[in-house]
């Protein structure tokens, strides 16, 4: 007489009636390769065992780098309808001071940034009222600032999109939220023949906001926008 238990009848007609359900419940298959593992008995080696755990471990992975490209796609997505929102917004205003005050108000929620700061080089100085107004935003310097800010005087090759995590803001472009300032983006402006260049600068309190390791696709294509836009009002 047979000392092996039997199935339900409730039980068994359920699994003949959905096998599928059993094939995709990873809890049940991994039951039935167990209890036949300990029939077997521990001398024989079960060489589709051991080839289903590897298609599996390689399912796994797959699922894994399949919710990854996934995740990645939705945060471009987002990247790309949060810069075209900002891009929007800075075509609106009518007047060149109104333009700078958004940048700092409207344009910097948008881009979930804390601070924007725009440097001019000029040879004057920065004692002009129209740039004592704008005094959050807009930050005049010497010729040569830029360069050097970028490459951090070591007389590298400034780039047109520089990301970088750092200790605290330089309160040259910061003023008062210069030390909590942890990451920030540095767009270099060409605002045409002749005049000097100008710097866009992004900080964010969260060190990982901008990182060297980010892509710059949008933060080029945002610089490029903003310089036109620039070359408009200074014309």
């Amino acid at each position: 007489m047979s000392s092996s238990p039997k199935l339900e009848d409730t039980l068994r007609d359920a699994i003949i009636a959905k096998p599928d359900a059993v094939l995709d419940d990873k809890a049940i298959m991994h039951a039935l390769i167990a209890a036949n593992e300990r029939i077997m008995g521990g001398n024989i080696i079960d060489l589709r065992g051991i080839a289903m755990d590897r298609l599996e471990a390689r399912l796994d992975r797959l699922e894994d780098t399949h919710r990854s490209v996934i995740a990645a796609a939705y945060e471009n997505l987002a990247g790309t309808n949060q810069i075209h929102r900002a891009i929007l917004r800075m075509l609106d205003p009518m007047e060149f001071e109104t333009f700078l005050r958004d940048l700092g108000g409207e344009v910097a929620e948008t881009l979930r940034v804390d601070a924007i700061s725009l440097v001019l080089e000029s040879v004057q100085n920065d004692q002009d009222p129209a740039v004592q107004r704008l005094d959050g935003v807009l930050r005049v310097a010497a010729p040569g600032f830029i360069d050097g800010f970028l490459t951090q005087d070591r007389n590298g090759r400034s780039r047109q999109v520089t990301l970088r995590q750092i200790q605290s803001g330089a309160e040259r472009i910061y003023g008062p939220k210069a030390g909590w300032i942890r990451s920030e983006a540095c767009l270099k402006l060409d605002l045409g023949n002749g005049r000097l260049p100008g710097l866009l600068v992004m900080g964010a309190e969260d060190p990982h906001h901008f990182s060297p390791q980010q892509g710059t696709d949008l933060l080029t294509f945002f610089a490029g926008v903003f310089e036109r836009s620039m070359r408009h009002w200074l014309s």
